[in-house]
């Protein structure tokens, strides 16, 4: 497995690249499915929103009704929740990740919400975070490309630069 995602990371990171990619990363849904990302994001383009504390998912939510109007507007568009913790919380995965899933009642949503239980900071410094006060929301290609990002809560603005960015994106045939 590890020899595969190595390719990945040398197949996102082209020399010359001028388009910040989306660290590979392995983590699981709330459903039990193990998962690389990007490979395994779903959609033609992916929102996928990251938060590190366990109070930003109250700023994730502030985002769930634009973005699903989105997904409804654009077929290939899929939304993702990445909560983010440090590898020394893989011990309490079981529990962590029992106590989210049982408080999302939806199996789309537990299936779209991937905990990532890893090095932080090798994971936040190609994505540019430079802070894990706030949510973090990013605009990625199928192909991992990052095609926008913004931060914090929901506001008509943010949403806004996020609809004009999915729109700039033509819509595969």
């Amino acid at each position: 497995m590890h020899g595969v995602m190595a390719m990945m990371v040398a197949l996102l990171h082209l020399p010359g690249d001028t388009v910040p990619v989306f660290p590979v990363v392995e983590g699981s849904n709330l459903e039990g499915r193990n998962m690389i990302l990007p490979a395994d994001f779903g959609g033609d383009l992916n929102v996928v929103l990251v938060a590190f504390q366990r109070d930003q998912q109250s700023d994730v939510d502030t985002w769930t009704p634009a973005l699903k109007a989105m997904a409804s507007e654009r077929p290939g568009l899929r939304v993702y929740e990445l909560p983010t913790l440090g590898r020394r919380y893989r011990l309490m995965r079981g529990f962590i990740d029992g106590g989210m899933r049982r408080g999302i009642p939806d199996s789309a949503v537990r299936a779209a919400t991937i905990t990532l239980y890893i090095d932080k900071d090798s994971f936040k410094r190609p994505m540019g975070i430079e802070s894990e006060g706030t949510i973090h929301i990013f605009l990625v290609e199928r192909g991992g490309a990052i095609r926008w990002r913004g931060e914090g809560r929901y506001t008509p603005e943010l949403g806004s630069k996020l609809a004009a960015a999915v729109a700039g994106i033509p819509t595969p045939r």
